[in-house]
């Protein structure tokens, strides 16, 4: 596999990882997979049937786009999983999603899908030089975490806004979680996470706030595309999506294990997305990335007491996200049984650790006025120049610590050592 593959940090055999796996297996982790499904799949799977309803597409290439994203997900998210046995999942950009649906009006399939294999060739190239490791690894890791906290920021706030707005529902919900993290022993045979999902749909159901929703059973197909390449649309797809890929998406990522001291495989963590943009692409998808606020869920304590153990709740989220893909047209259907409310609780509840983590690593010691910038950088979430929020997160963060704690960078044969991502995991 080394061979085949030497862009690639080097990791366990996929065979005795899956043996492994077996023996390590456990409720949290199966759980926290399928939690980060739900989170996954109930939101953004709208998002991108409504955009491929802005963008005039027919319900079967609706279909095979989620098809797409989903099934490349679960596939590379399974495979990082066993090779680095590291709790990385594999997604797609959903503010991508978001731009789509205003871009897509204006093009064709066949052109979008040339930008968006544009897009997957500019992330290889990045990646195979080792100019993406050689950025990533020079970033100030508070820095880094600033950003994280200020894009999940959003997440913790819906959770205790819905809690107040509803006490009823989501309250109790919320009292579940704290109540159950209170015994630690039970915590950790049943995951808090799950104790309030089963509360909540009863609750729901008391309520009457689950919807009867007629689903169509059908496996999903996908419908392949030739790509058309033109300038236009290389300009005006390729270049947003790729900053969001390269200096949005996955850097998220990257922060959400360093909050919880992993070392990541940084070269993976660009490289695999960068193959998923060519195979989405015939399928009419756009780019693959490694997803933060997923990739953040299944590293935190949610997942296992054990950091070592975490991986397995990525595995299954990487099994969840195929069987999504094969049951696309009924799962879009199927999410909207639930108010939107219950799945801003669950992203919530489930970050929460994140955030603990996040907080201590990015204002304990140095950098820590450049993590400030950052944080609030991250929370307006406003584009520049097309260009989302984390991205100018971490270079207005590293702008304001070179004039304000230059002191705490240790400059040594031009590198800044021990900040970045590399040298903060060793």
């Amino acid at each position: 596999m080394e061979d085949c593959m030497p862009v690639l940090e080097k990791g366990f055999g996929l065979g005795s990882s899956f043996k492994q796996l077996l023996k390590d297996t456990n409720l949290a982790g199966v759980g926290t997979g399928f939690v980060v499904t739900l989170f996954g799949a109930m939101g953004p799977g709208l998002i991108v049937m409504n955009a491929a309803t802005s963008g005039g597409l027919t319900d079967p290439q609706a279909v095979s786009w989620l098809f797409a994203l989903y099934g490349f997900g679960g596939l590379a998210t399974i495979f990082v999983s066993l090779r680095y046995r590291l709790p990385v999942v594999i997604a797609y950009s959903i503010p991508g999603a978001v731009l789509l649906g205003k871009l897509l009006p204006h093009f064709t399939l066949p052109q979008a899908v040339g930008a968006y294999i544009v897009v997957g060739l500019l992330a290889l190239v990045l990646t195979v030089t080792g100019l993406i490791k050689k950025v990533v690894d020079n970033i100030p890791v508070p820095i880094m975490l600033g950003m994280i906290g200020g894009v999940l920021f959003s997440f913790g706030v819906g959770l205790f806004k819905a809690s107040i707005e509803q006490p009823g529902i989501y309250g109790i919900m919320l009292v579940v979680f704290f109540g159950a993290m209170a015994f630690k022993r039970f915590a950790q045979k049943v995951p808090p996470i799950i104790l309030s999902i089963v509360v909540g749909i009863i609750l729901l159901l008391i309520n009457g706030k689950i919807k009867a929703v007629n689903l169509n059973l059908e496996i999903a197909k996908p419908v392949f595309v030739m790509p058309e390449f033109t300038l236009r649309a290389i300009i005006d797809i390729s270049l947003p999506l790729f900053f969001l890929v390269i200096g949005v998406q996955n850097i998220q990522a990257v922060g959400a294990l360093l909050a919880e001291e992993y070392k990541p495989p940084i070269n993976a963590i660009y490289f695999i997305p960068s193959i998923g943009a060519f195979t989405n692409a015939l399928m009419g998808a756009h780019c693959a990335v490694t997803a933060g606020p997923s990739t953040a869920i299944c590293s935190s304590p949610a997942a296992h007491e054990k950091r070592e153990l975490r991986y397995v709740a990525a595995f299954y989220t990487g099994v969840f996200w195929i069987v999504f893909a094969l049951l696309a047209k009924v799962a879009v259907d199927s999410v909207n049984m639930v108010p939107r409310e219950f799945t801003a609780v669950l992203a919530g509840l489930a970050m929460f650790d994140v955030f603990v983590s996040a907080f201590r690593g990015a204002f304990a010691a140095k950098f820590r006025y450049g993590a400030t910038v950052a944080f609030f950088v991250a929370v307006t979430n406003l584009s520049i120049l097309d260009i989302g929020a984390p991205f100018w997160a971490i270079v207005f963060g590293v702008l304001i610590s070179l004039v304000l704690e230059f002191q705490d960078f240790k400059f040594a044969d031009g590198r800044v050592a021990s900040t970045g991502a590399t040298a903060a995991a060793k």
